[in-house]
């Protein structure tokens, strides 16, 4: 015989077809509840986790991870970049000057932000050299008034790689006309997509020409830094800010971003939470399964008592029996959130592009990432084994304190 004895008797019961169907039908929507809260806990997690590390590697990626800036040009900032460089967590710089104003052709009009950079340096900093699709920014040189753009924002306004658009800046001048806007015409010599809000609000010019617009000295506003790590921005930008002499001021990427990444991590714990909940409903269905089980086959337990079988016998068999629910429920769950995980961002797109759906062009990121950490994959398998064991502790005690005597008194 197949031994151990509470083992084959577990397994025999879990297979077997019970004649109350309503306790099958408990067992079975057990392992299917856990089956769903396992798949979908691993999905949205991963899902979570993608613009997680989307928001680092691409959007940070793009915007200054830590500054430092002066209220006046900095001419000498090749001596500044060299020095702040010489930090041990800084790992790139780049001098910048940024300016905001409106892009108009066609007829059409967009705001802009506008970094003034010198290519050479800014490919130490930044991601965009990565992601150009047309063009590229050693096209930015001194005096030629060329322009990078975002494929979201040339494709709004028509436009593509030679064409030309024309900066209009806040600030106005005055002339025999009256107070006039100050506008230049640039040429676009640069499309680049991050697929990111940064295609429509980012552009960059020359350094040299940044200068020029603004009618200031050839020079930079302040070095932008990129470090071994993100979180460490705050500290090392005040670290530098505390060797500068006065009149420079320091800015880092929480300023700017700081609050969207907070609020992915609150969502993911909150989300992990409420899901994990699921998780937990479907375990403790699995108590109610087995405690109707063990009403069921109190005549069973009470025929193999008197055979010899002691309580702890009876107890793991129910514990088997429970434990297999859960393991399979886990498992399977495991198995679909892992394939959902690694391919919910095709489906999202075959949807987007077959139904004309635009989920994401509202949020920072415009389609769905998914980043599966198979650290997650564990915890959440260890945890639903965990609960599924622990649900199945009371029904298999109770079903050991059943007296053969009052079970077969009216059999």
């Amino acid at each position: 015989m197949f031994k151990p004895i509470s083992l084959y008797i577990g397994l025999r019961y879990t297979r077997a077809r019970r004649s109350n169907h309503f306790i099958s039908f408990i067992a079975l929507a057990s392992m299917i509840g856990l089956t769903l809260g396992v798949a979908v806990l691993i999905t949205v997690l991963s899902v979570m986790n993608g613009f997680d590390r989307e928001l680092k590697t691409r959007v940070l990626g793009m915007v200054p991870q830590a500054t430092v800036s002066s209220g006046q040009i900095i001419t000498d900032w090749p001596k500044l970049a060299e020095d702040i460089a010489k930090h041990k967590h800084v790992t790139g710089v780049a001098p910048f000057t940024q300016l905001q104003g409106m892009l108009t052709a066609q007829g059409q009009v967009s705001g802009l932000m506008v970094s003034g950079i010198e290519p050479k340096y800014e490919e130490n900093v930044s991601i965009i050299q990565n992601h150009m699709v047309a063009g590229s920014i050693d096209a930015l040189q001194k005096g030629d008034f060329g322009i990078v753009l975002g494929k979201q924002l040339t494709d709004a306004l028509g436009l593509g790689l030679n064409d030309s658009v024309t900066l209009v800046l806040p600030e106005a001048t005055p002339s025999p006309a009256g107070v006039v806007p100050r506008f230049k015409r640039f040429k676009i010599v640069g499309i680049f997509s991050i697929g990111a809000e940064v295609d429509s609000s980012m552009g960059y010019i020359n350094l040299y020409d940044a200068s020029t617009l603004l009618r200031l000295p050839d020079g930079a506003q302040g070095i932008r830094m990129k470090l071994d790590n993100l979180f460490l921005a705050p500290q090392v930008s005040q670290d530098i800010l505390h060797e500068l002499p006065v009149g420079f001021y320091a800015s880092d990427w929480t300023y700017t971003h700081g609050n969207l990444f907070s609020a992915i991590q609150m969502e993911k714990a909150m989300v992990s939470l409420l899901l994990f909940l699921i998780v937990l409903v479907a375990a403790f269905n699995i108590v109610s399964s087995l405690v109707m089980v063990v009403t069921d086959k109190k005549s069973d337990i009470a025929i193999l008592r008197t055979l010899g079988a002691s309580p702890a016998t009876i107890t793991r068999i129910f514990m088997v029996q429970g434990t297999i629910i859960g393991v399979v429920g886990t498992l399977a769950g495991a198995i679909i959130g892992v394939i959902l995980a690694t391919s919910v961002s095709q489906i999202v797109d075959f949807l987007n592009t077959r139904l004309g759906w635009h989920l994401f062009d509202a949020y920072f990121i415009n389609y769905l990432p998914s980043y599966l950490k198979w650290q997650d994959v564990v915890l959440i398998v260890s945890v639903s084994f965990i609960l599924s064991f622990l649900a199945t502790i009371y029904p298999a005690v109770r079903a050991a304190k059943v007296q053969p005597a009052e079970a077969l008194r009216y059999e």
